[in-house]
């Protein structure tokens, strides 16, 4: 099978594209990826040179180049990470998520029908359910739970989740849809919550909470949702939605604090900012449906994960030191300049 995994030089794609090519080494893993701020080449560099991977360069909006990509390596498989993803940079900037989030989803689905594939699968949020109260724990994020988005990013997932359905209803094209809580592990960009605590607390810095740190998230290590796409591609029914959650809830402050007893860090190192606006107070995932069609379940708890992650970011200081410095955006012209 050849399979084309779109926004693989980011952080959930990266860890999806090392998981293929060292779990089904007879399949083809091409990824694209137009290197963008989160975009970093230097994450896929341990499976650079593996015989069944292939880098692409290249923007899922830029329809004339999807086509000619599609019509040179006839994917069987097509499953899109690639889009813009944080919060904050959506509310300063909505115009480039509706771009890529929304008109390359479209793009990839056209050159879908054109060329033929087996399945397009879509990478998106729970996010674009909005947020559930803080003092009813028993609420959970269904599958069937009426989408109502809170910001620019969340809205242009939603979208896109309409049109990809709208696509299968329409045209018949195969397609599944995830929706994963909060993702943590290797590779994850330093804005991100966990790893801008681990880089700061690291250097005995400033660590930025918005509001008062009571907002809740639904915690799953990387590789379990990895583990859980991979089922969906193969063996999910086309035209289904499937919810990936990690029964894993914590506070942005616990979440903090964790990681500072893990660290031996001083809890003063905590600064509680100004609230980012509209920011939903709750997240968390009904995994039902996944975990009794298709037998998944998460391998790591929070406490397991995140000992693994912050591990790994102490053993890694040189690829996130690359990114707070923006030495990693050199890297990919480094690493072709004799290739082109």
């Amino acid at each position: 099978m050849k399979m084309l995994v779109t926004g693989g030089a980011g952080f959930i794609g990266g860890n999806y594209a090392h998981m293929m090519v060292h779990q089904y080494p007879e399949d083809q893993i091409v990824v694209l990826d137009a290197l963008t701020y989160a975009g970093n080449l230097e994450t896929l560099e341990p499976i650079m040179n593996e015989p069944n991977f292939k880098f692409v360069k290249g923007n899922i909006c830029d329809r004339e180049f999807v086509y000619q990509l599609f019509e040179d390596e006839k994917f069987d498989v097509v499953i899109n990470f690639a889009a813009e993803s944080h919060v904050d940079r959506s509310i300063e900037n909505p115009e480039i998520f509706l771009e890529t989030n929304i008109m390359g989803v479209q793009v990839l689905m056209d050159a879908c029908r054109k060329y033929g594939i087996r399945r397009y699968h879509q990478v998106s949020t729970d996010e674009v359910y909005g947020d559930l109260p803080l003092d009813r724990p028993d609420l959970l994020f269904r599958e069937d739970t009426p989408i109502h988005t809170s910001s620019p990013y969340s809205a242009s997932k939603a979208s896109a989740d309409l049109l990809v359905l709208a696509y299968h209803r329409t045209y018949g094209l195969p397609v599944t849809i995830s929706r994963c809580s909060n993702n943590y592990g290797p590779y994850h960009f330093p804005e991100k919550l966990i790893p801008l605590i681990i880089s700061r607390a690291l250097n005995d810095e400033p660590l930025p909470v918005y509001g008062e740190g009571a907002n809740v998230r639904d915690w799953l290590y990387v590789t379990d949702h990895c583990s859980a796409i991979d089922l969906i591609v193969r063996k999910g029914k086309p035209g289904e939605i499937y919810n990936i959650g990690g029964h894993n809830e914590r506070s942005n402050l616990e979440v903090v604090k964790t990681i500072l007893k893990e660290l031996g860090k001083p809890e003063s190192l905590i600064h509680f900012v100004k609230d980012r606006p509209g920011h939903d107070l709750r997240y968390a995932m009904d995994p039902t449906k996944i975990e009794t069609e298709l037998g998944w379940k998460p391998e790591y708890s929070f406490d397991t994960g995140i000992r693994r992650t912050i591990e790994w970011y102490l053993n890694n200081k040189e690829w996130w030191t690359h990114i707070i410095n923006g030495e990693y955006q050199n890297y990919y012209a480094e690493m072709y300049k004799d290739r082109v």
